[in-house]
Protein backbone atom coordinates (compact mmCIF):
# COMPACT_ATOMS: atom_id res chain seq x y z
CA UNK A 1 0.00 0.00 0.00
CA UNK A 2 1.54 3.31 -0.89
CA UNK A 3 2.08 5.73 1.75
CA UNK A 4 0.45 8.89 2.44
CA UNK A 5 1.43 12.08 1.64
CA UNK A 6 2.03 14.63 4.17
CA UNK A 7 2.57 18.47 3.97
CA UNK A 8 4.69 19.38 7.12
CA UNK A 9 3.90 23.32 8.22
CA UNK A 10 6.19 24.85 11.07
CA UNK A 11 4.65 27.64 13.36
CA UNK A 12 8.32 28.54 14.12
CA UNK A 13 7.30 31.52 16.87
CA UNK A 14 6.18 28.85 19.05
CA UNK A 15 8.27 26.30 18.75
CA UNK A 16 12.28 25.56 19.49
CA UNK A 17 14.25 24.46 16.73
CA UNK A 18 15.57 21.72 19.16
CA UNK A 19 12.60 19.66 18.27
CA UNK A 20 13.04 19.91 14.07
CA UNK A 21 15.19 15.99 14.29
CA UNK A 22 12.66 14.29 16.31
CA UNK A 23 9.59 15.59 14.42
CA UNK A 24 11.03 14.61 11.08
CA UNK A 25 11.49 11.19 12.76
CA UNK A 26 8.38 11.25 13.86
CA UNK A 27 7.03 11.89 10.68
CA UNK A 28 7.98 8.78 9.29
CA UNK A 29 5.38 6.76 11.11
CA UNK A 30 2.81 8.39 9.64
CA UNK A 31 4.12 8.74 5.48
CA UNK A 32 5.97 10.70 3.54
CA UNK A 33 6.00 14.17 4.16
CA UNK A 34 6.15 16.06 0.47
CA UNK A 35 5.87 19.83 1.78
CA UNK A 36 8.19 21.24 4.64
CA UNK A 37 7.66 24.65 5.52
CA UNK A 38 8.59 26.93 7.98
CA UNK A 39 6.93 29.93 9.15
CA UNK A 40 8.69 33.05 10.47
CA UNK A 41 10.32 36.59 10.58
CA UNK A 42 13.95 35.41 9.09
CA UNK A 43 15.53 38.72 9.87
CA UNK A 44 14.72 38.37 13.47
CA UNK A 45 17.82 37.35 15.23
CA UNK A 46 15.38 34.98 17.37
CA UNK A 47 15.34 32.98 14.09
CA UNK A 48 18.85 32.38 13.83
CA UNK A 49 18.91 29.27 15.80
CA UNK A 50 16.33 27.80 13.00
CA UNK A 51 18.80 28.45 9.34
CA UNK A 52 20.74 25.39 10.03
CA UNK A 53 18.38 23.11 10.71
CA UNK A 54 15.99 24.06 8.03
CA UNK A 55 19.36 23.52 5.51
CA UNK A 56 19.73 20.22 7.57
CA UNK A 57 16.35 18.87 7.19
CA UNK A 58 15.27 20.61 3.72
CA UNK A 59 12.65 22.49 5.14
CA UNK A 60 11.53 26.35 3.17
CA UNK A 61 11.41 29.08 5.42
CA UNK A 62 8.92 30.81 4.43
CA UNK A 63 9.53 34.54 5.38
CA UNK A 64 6.46 36.85 7.44
CA UNK A 65 7.69 40.32 8.41
CA UNK A 66 6.00 41.19 12.24
CA UNK A 67 4.37 44.18 10.79
CA UNK A 68 2.59 44.37 14.30
CA UNK A 69 4.86 44.18 17.48
CA UNK A 70 2.85 42.11 19.82
CA UNK A 71 1.10 39.95 17.19
CA UNK A 72 1.91 36.58 15.22
CA UNK A 73 2.17 37.55 12.08
CA UNK A 74 2.66 34.21 10.76
CA UNK A 75 -0.45 32.72 11.31
CA UNK A 76 -2.11 34.12 8.97
CA UNK A 77 0.26 32.79 6.48
CA UNK A 78 0.85 29.26 7.67
CA UNK A 79 -3.13 28.53 7.16
CA UNK A 80 -3.28 30.78 4.05
CA UNK A 81 -0.77 28.05 2.36
CA UNK A 82 -2.59 25.40 4.46
CA UNK A 83 -5.74 25.98 1.77
CA UNK A 84 -3.57 26.46 -1.22
CA UNK A 85 -2.24 23.02 -0.57
CA UNK A 86 -5.36 21.37 0.84
CA UNK A 87 -6.95 22.39 -3.13
CA UNK A 88 -4.25 20.94 -5.00
CA UNK A 89 -4.90 17.42 -3.85
CA UNK A 90 -1.63 16.28 -3.58
CA UNK A 91 -1.35 15.28 -0.14
CA UNK A 92 -3.39 12.70 2.31
CA UNK A 93 -3.32 14.87 5.57
CA UNK A 94 -1.03 17.71 7.12
CA UNK A 95 1.22 18.36 10.12
CA UNK A 96 0.60 21.48 12.03
CA UNK A 97 3.32 22.30 14.51
CA UNK A 98 3.06 24.83 16.73
CA UNK A 99 2.06 25.03 20.19
CA UNK A 100 -1.11 27.88 19.90
CA UNK A 101 -4.72 27.57 20.31
CA UNK A 102 -5.36 29.31 17.19
CA UNK A 103 -4.68 26.77 14.87
CA UNK A 104 -8.02 25.05 16.21
CA UNK A 105 -10.64 26.15 13.52
CA UNK A 106 -7.53 25.01 11.05
CA UNK A 107 -7.29 21.26 11.61
CA UNK A 108 -11.34 21.39 11.77
CA UNK A 109 -11.22 22.64 8.47
CA UNK A 110 -8.82 20.49 7.26
CA UNK A 111 -10.02 16.87 8.42
CA UNK A 112 -13.45 18.44 7.34
CA UNK A 113 -12.23 18.07 4.04
CA UNK A 114 -10.75 14.44 4.40
CA UNK A 115 -7.87 15.36 5.93
CA UNK A 116 -5.46 13.43 8.00
CA UNK A 117 -4.27 16.10 10.82
CA UNK A 118 -1.44 15.42 12.86
CA UNK A 119 -0.64 17.92 15.80
CA UNK A 120 2.51 18.97 17.17
CA UNK A 121 3.29 20.73 19.95
CA UNK A 122 5.15 21.92 23.23
CA UNK A 123 2.96 20.80 26.68
CA UNK A 124 1.17 24.36 27.03
CA UNK A 125 -0.58 23.65 23.91
CA UNK A 126 -4.56 24.10 24.70
CA UNK A 127 -6.58 21.44 24.39
CA UNK A 128 -8.79 22.91 21.93
CA UNK A 129 -5.84 22.54 18.99
CA UNK A 130 -5.00 18.60 20.47
CA UNK A 131 -8.74 17.78 20.00
CA UNK A 132 -9.17 19.21 16.34
CA UNK A 133 -6.52 16.90 15.19
CA UNK A 134 -6.49 13.74 13.96
CA UNK A 135 -3.62 12.74 16.35
CA UNK A 136 -1.44 14.84 18.53
CA UNK A 137 1.66 14.58 19.63
CA UNK A 138 3.69 16.41 22.73
CA UNK A 139 7.13 17.53 21.88
CA UNK A 140 8.74 16.98 25.10
CA UNK A 141 8.15 13.26 24.85
CA UNK A 142 9.93 12.98 21.47
CA UNK A 143 13.49 14.06 22.95
CA UNK A 144 16.09 12.96 26.19
CA UNK A 145 15.21 14.95 29.07
CA UNK A 146 18.51 15.99 29.61
CA UNK A 147 19.01 16.37 25.80
CA UNK A 148 19.85 20.34 25.47
CA UNK A 149 19.91 21.85 22.55
CA UNK A 150 18.55 25.72 23.00
CA UNK A 151 20.76 28.50 22.24
CA UNK A 152 20.23 32.39 23.32
CA UNK A 153 19.47 33.09 19.70
CA UNK A 154 16.45 30.55 20.35
CA UNK A 155 13.03 31.80 18.59
CA UNK A 156 10.80 33.83 19.89
CA UNK A 157 8.67 31.20 21.93
CA UNK A 158 11.46 29.50 23.38
CA UNK A 159 12.78 33.01 24.88
CA UNK A 160 10.10 33.21 26.76
CA UNK A 161 10.52 29.93 27.86
CA UNK A 162 13.82 30.88 29.22
CA UNK A 163 13.20 33.49 30.70
CA UNK A 164 11.17 32.08 32.38
CA UNK A 165 13.46 29.38 33.53
CA UNK A 166 15.17 32.32 34.68
CA UNK A 167 12.73 33.58 36.65
CA UNK A 168 12.38 30.43 38.81
CA UNK A 169 9.52 28.60 36.86
CA UNK A 170 9.74 25.67 34.08
CA UNK A 171 8.09 25.89 31.21
CA UNK A 172 8.17 22.24 31.18
CA UNK A 173 5.06 20.56 33.25
CA UNK A 174 6.04 17.77 33.40
CA UNK A 175 8.32 18.74 36.63
CA UNK A 176 5.38 19.18 38.28
CA UNK A 177 5.55 23.44 37.82
CA UNK A 178 3.30 25.81 36.40
CA UNK A 179 4.11 27.74 33.65
CA UNK A 180 3.96 31.63 34.05
CA UNK A 181 2.64 32.47 30.86
CA UNK A 182 -0.69 34.12 29.91
CA UNK A 183 -0.83 32.04 26.80
CA UNK A 184 -2.03 28.61 28.67
CA UNK A 185 0.75 27.79 30.68
CA UNK A 186 -0.73 24.55 32.00
CA UNK A 187 1.44 21.82 33.56
CA UNK A 188 1.11 18.06 32.08
CA UNK A 189 -0.83 17.00 34.78
CA UNK A 190 -3.53 19.81 33.73
CA UNK A 191 -3.57 18.86 29.76
CA UNK A 192 -3.32 14.66 29.94
CA UNK A 193 -5.70 12.61 29.73
CA UNK A 194 -5.94 11.08 33.43
CA UNK A 195 -5.37 7.32 33.78
CA UNK A 196 -8.72 6.86 35.11
CA UNK A 197 -10.40 8.09 32.61
CA UNK A 198 -7.96 5.86 30.07
CA UNK A 199 -8.60 2.92 32.40
CA UNK A 200 -12.67 3.38 32.16
CA UNK A 201 -12.38 3.81 28.14
CA UNK A 202 -10.62 0.58 27.79
CA UNK A 203 -12.91 -1.33 30.16
CA UNK A 204 -15.69 -0.08 27.87
CA UNK A 205 -13.80 -1.33 24.70
CA UNK A 206 -13.24 -4.44 26.07
CA UNK A 207 -16.88 -5.08 27.67
CA UNK A 208 -18.46 -4.25 23.85
CA UNK A 209 -16.19 -6.99 22.89
CA UNK A 210 -17.04 -9.25 25.17
CA UNK A 211 -20.49 -8.36 23.80
CA UNK A 212 -19.86 -9.77 20.84
CA UNK A 213 -17.90 -12.69 22.01
CA UNK A 214 -14.87 -10.73 20.41
CA UNK A 215 -11.18 -10.95 22.22
CA UNK A 216 -9.03 -7.18 22.53
CA UNK A 217 -6.44 -6.99 20.76
CA UNK A 218 -3.55 -4.70 22.04
CA UNK A 219 -3.58 -2.74 18.68
CA UNK A 220 -7.16 -2.44 18.66
CA UNK A 221 -7.04 -0.85 22.64
CA UNK A 222 -4.73 1.67 20.81
CA UNK A 223 -6.36 2.52 17.67
CA UNK A 224 -9.66 3.09 19.44
CA UNK A 225 -7.88 5.13 22.13
CA UNK A 226 -6.21 7.32 20.08
CA UNK A 227 -9.58 7.85 17.87
CA UNK A 228 -11.26 9.11 20.79
CA UNK A 229 -8.15 10.98 22.37
CA UNK A 230 -5.97 12.28 19.84
CA UNK A 231 -2.98 13.19 22.37
CA UNK A 232 -3.49 10.20 23.59
CA UNK A 233 0.31 9.24 23.99
CA UNK A 234 1.88 6.79 26.43
CA UNK A 235 4.96 8.69 26.91
CA UNK A 236 2.98 11.30 28.37
CA UNK A 237 2.59 8.90 31.34
CA UNK A 238 6.52 7.53 31.28
CA UNK A 239 6.00 5.06 29.26
CA UNK A 240 7.36 3.97 25.92
CA UNK A 241 5.38 0.93 25.33
CA UNK A 242 1.50 0.58 25.00
CA UNK A 243 2.20 -2.74 26.58
CA UNK A 244 3.88 -1.66 29.18
CA UNK A 245 1.45 1.45 30.28
CA UNK A 246 -0.95 -1.29 30.43
CA UNK A 247 0.62 -3.73 32.46
CA UNK A 248 0.45 -1.01 35.07
CA UNK A 249 -3.79 -0.94 34.86
CA UNK A 250 -4.79 -3.00 37.68
CA UNK A 251 -8.17 -3.68 36.19
CA UNK A 252 -6.69 -5.28 33.23
CA UNK A 253 -4.82 -8.97 32.48
CA UNK A 254 -2.59 -9.34 29.18
CA UNK A 255 -2.54 -12.27 27.60
CA UNK A 256 0.50 -12.78 25.35
CA UNK A 257 -0.50 -16.21 22.69
CA UNK A 258 2.89 -16.25 19.95
CA UNK A 259 3.69 -12.68 18.62
CA UNK A 260 -0.74 -12.14 19.44
CA UNK A 261 -0.85 -9.70 23.23
CA UNK A 262 -4.52 -9.50 23.84
CA UNK A 263 -6.31 -7.38 26.75
CA UNK A 264 -9.14 -8.80 29.37
CA UNK A 265 -10.47 -7.75 32.27
CA UNK A 266 -9.11 -9.35 35.57
CA UNK A 267 -10.83 -11.66 37.37
CA UNK A 268 -12.39 -9.29 40.07
CA UNK A 269 -11.53 -9.24 43.70
CA UNK A 270 -14.50 -9.47 44.76
CA UNK A 271 -17.18 -11.72 43.29
CA UNK A 272 -20.76 -10.90 42.37
CA UNK A 273 -22.24 -12.73 44.57
CA UNK A 274 -20.33 -11.30 47.30
CA UNK A 275 -21.28 -7.90 46.14
CA UNK A 276 -24.81 -9.25 46.03
CA UNK A 277 -25.11 -10.51 49.30
CA UNK A 278 -23.60 -7.07 51.03
CA UNK A 279 -26.27 -5.31 48.92
CA UNK A 280 -29.15 -7.69 50.36
CA UNK A 281 -28.30 -7.35 53.52
CA UNK A 282 -28.04 -3.41 53.40
CA UNK A 283 -31.50 -3.21 51.94
CA UNK A 284 -32.36 -5.63 54.46
CA UNK A 285 -31.47 -3.81 57.35
CA UNK A 286 -33.96 -0.07 55.89
CA UNK A 287 -37.11 -2.53 56.08
CA UNK A 288 -39.91 -1.62 54.10
CA UNK A 289 -38.87 2.10 53.79
CA UNK A 290 -36.19 0.86 51.27
CA UNK A 291 -32.89 3.04 50.87
CA UNK A 292 -32.12 5.43 48.25
CA UNK A 293 -30.25 3.88 45.17
CA UNK A 294 -27.49 6.77 45.16
CA UNK A 295 -26.83 6.28 48.58
CA UNK A 296 -26.27 2.45 48.34
CA UNK A 297 -24.41 2.96 45.26
CA UNK A 298 -22.27 4.96 47.82
CA UNK A 299 -21.86 1.93 50.10
CA UNK A 300 -21.25 -0.38 47.53
CA UNK A 301 -18.61 2.16 45.86
CA UNK A 302 -16.64 2.77 49.47
CA UNK A 303 -16.85 -1.21 50.60
CA UNK A 304 -15.75 -2.51 47.30
CA UNK A 305 -13.53 0.39 45.56
CA UNK A 306 -13.21 -0.84 42.28
CA UNK A 307 -16.78 -2.23 41.58
CA UNK A 308 -17.78 -0.99 38.51
CA UNK A 309 -21.04 -2.04 37.39
CA UNK A 310 -19.67 -2.22 33.59
CA UNK A 311 -17.28 -5.23 35.16
CA UNK A 312 -20.13 -7.50 35.18
CA UNK A 313 -22.10 -6.42 31.79
CA UNK A 314 -24.45 -3.62 33.08
CA UNK A 315 -24.41 -0.18 32.06
CA UNK A 316 -25.38 1.12 35.14
CA UNK A 317 -25.87 0.62 38.86
CA UNK A 318 -29.25 0.73 38.51
CA UNK A 319 -29.54 -2.35 36.22
CA UNK A 320 -27.48 -3.83 38.13
CA UNK A 321 -30.07 -3.66 40.92
CA UNK A 322 -32.65 -4.82 38.79
CA UNK A 323 -30.85 -7.91 38.02
CA UNK A 324 -31.13 -9.23 41.65
CA UNK A 325 -33.79 -11.54 42.58
CA UNK A 326 -36.14 -10.12 45.47
CA UNK A 327 -35.32 -6.65 44.93
CA UNK A 328 -37.82 -3.87 43.82
CA UNK A 329 -37.18 0.12 42.57
CA UNK A 330 -39.44 2.68 43.24
CA UNK A 331 -40.11 6.09 43.75
CA UNK A 332 -39.81 9.32 41.28
CA UNK A 333 -37.12 9.95 38.69
CA UNK A 334 -35.28 12.40 41.22
CA UNK A 335 -34.99 10.05 44.37
CA UNK A 336 -35.35 6.19 43.39
CA UNK A 337 -35.15 3.69 46.23
CA UNK A 338 -34.64 0.08 46.30
CA UNK A 339 -36.05 -2.38 48.83
CA UNK A 340 -37.00 -6.16 48.73
CA UNK A 341 -40.84 -6.57 47.09
CA UNK A 342 -43.32 -6.56 48.90
CA UNK A 343 -46.12 -9.52 48.71
CA UNK A 344 -49.56 -8.63 49.50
Amino acid sequence: MEDKKFAILIDTDNISFKYISAIMDEMTRHGVVTYRRAYGDWTSTHAKGWKTKLVENSITPMQQFSNTVGKNATDSTLIIDAMDILYTGNVDGFCIVSSDGDFTRLAIRLRESGMVVVGMGEEKTPRSFRTACSQFTVLENLIDEDEEELAPEDAQGSSKASSAKESGSSSKGGKGKKSSSAGGGNDKESTSISKEVIESAIINIITENENKDKETGLGEIGSRLVNKYPDFDVRNYGYSLLSRFLEEIPSLDLVKNNTRITVALKDNIETESEIIDYIKSVVSDKGKKGIRVGELSNNVHQRYVRFKPKNYGYSQFTKFLQAIPGLEIYGDVNEKKVRFAIHE
